[in-house]
């Protein structure tokens, strides 16, 4: 009998998940369910589910797997509703940007006999400038040459966590292992202060004086500097997630803060010098990064690369999870 995961939240994570599984299809059985309808059946139509299921209880209660591909301000509701109805040995997952938080509410809610691991997906590089959002921007290489950050609380089965690595390389990334409180550090650094920034951009530029005439010849600076916005769907996602990470995002703020202080002053002060320093320096730094991104060699600098893993090995783990825990 294949192995039912079930996606909730069919976005362009949920999607592209179910997309990099559909070679799979003979032993897995993808489940989708997502509050709008008409997105789960495009992702069905797309071909990353083999059934869609409206009831979210019903999509559940016979699911070995349940990852999580929702905004933050769904996470805990969504745990809660389904908590009753998940099966002995389920492994939950989620993909959100504040692991902390989760696990907290996944250790709260979740039944004894049912476990957790979170994970963090850092794209393929090809994907960075993507342009579209949700379902539509849904590719089955969206991890591929990408990272998964896994996060699994304290006496977390070995098996559940060997799931997560696992299933993470057939999706075509590298696993990388991460406290919850260090990820939520990078992730304030990387994902939320670009969307904060980008606010402050719009904040400081459309409610000015001169925004009618600036609008139109607003270019290519502006739509990329304002671009991090797309991520922050719904805007009270992000607004969750910086509350839930206070500490990192404040600290990375902070810095932000500084860095333009500092900027202000020297174009105060007509300092060029220093202008030409912070410029090249910034655009030098850049260019390294961008590099190196592309190159997604992250692994290989500390250690070899895990031979891939088949199908059946990995979806294979998933049966008996809560079996195995109570032979022990």
């Amino acid at each position: 009998m294949p192995v039912q995961i079930t996606l909730v939240g069919l976005g362009q994570i949920g999607a592209s998940i179910g997309l990099a599984l559909a070679e799979h299809k003979t032993i897995v059985h993808r489940v989708g369910h997502d509050r709008d309808l008409a997105i789960a059946r495009r992702a069905e139509k797309l071909g990353a589910l083999d059934k869609v299921m409206f009831n979210l209880p019903s999509a559940v209660r016979q699911a070995d797997l349940v990852l999580l591909a929702l905004p933050m301000d769904q996470i805990r509701e969504t745990l809660e509703i389904i908590a009753s109805d998940l099966k002995e040995g389920v492994v939950v997952m989620d993909t959100s940007p504040v692991k902390a938080a989760v696990v907290d509410w996944a250790t709260e809610l979740l039944p004894q006999g049912r476990y957790y691991v979170g994970l963090t997906p850092i794209l393929n590089p090809i994907y960075l400038h993507e342009a579209t959002a949700g379902v539509e921007a849904a590719r089955p290489d969206l991890f591929r040459h990408g990272m998964m950050a896994i996060v699994a609380p304290q006496r977390t089965p070995s098996e559940a966590i060997k799931l997560a690595t696992d299933l993470t390389r057939l999706l075509g990334a590298s696993p990388y292992f991460a406290d919850p409180l260090e990820i939520d550090g990078l992730m304030a650094a990387t994902h939320l202060l670009p969307q904060l920034l980008a606010v402050a951009l719009l904040d400081a530029t459309i409610p000015q004086p001169g925004w009618h005439e600036a609008r139109k010849v607003a270019g290519g600076a502006y739509a990329e500097g304002s671009h991090a916005l797309l991520h922050a769907t719904p805007p009270q996602s992000l607004r969750i997630a910086v509350l839930l990470n206070p500490e990192n995002v404040l600290h990375r703020l902070d810095n932000a803060i500084f860095a333009l202080q500092a900027m202000r002053h020297e174009i105060a002060t007509n300092d060029s010098k220093a202008l030409d320093e912070r410029f090249g320096r910034a655009r030098y730094s850049r260019d390294e990064w961008w590099k190196q991104r592309q190159a997604a060699d992250w692994i290989s600098e500390s250690r070899p690369q895990a031979e891939l893993p088949t199908s059946s090995e990995v979806f294979g783990q998933l049966l008996g999870i809560g079996q195995r825990k109570k032979g022990r």
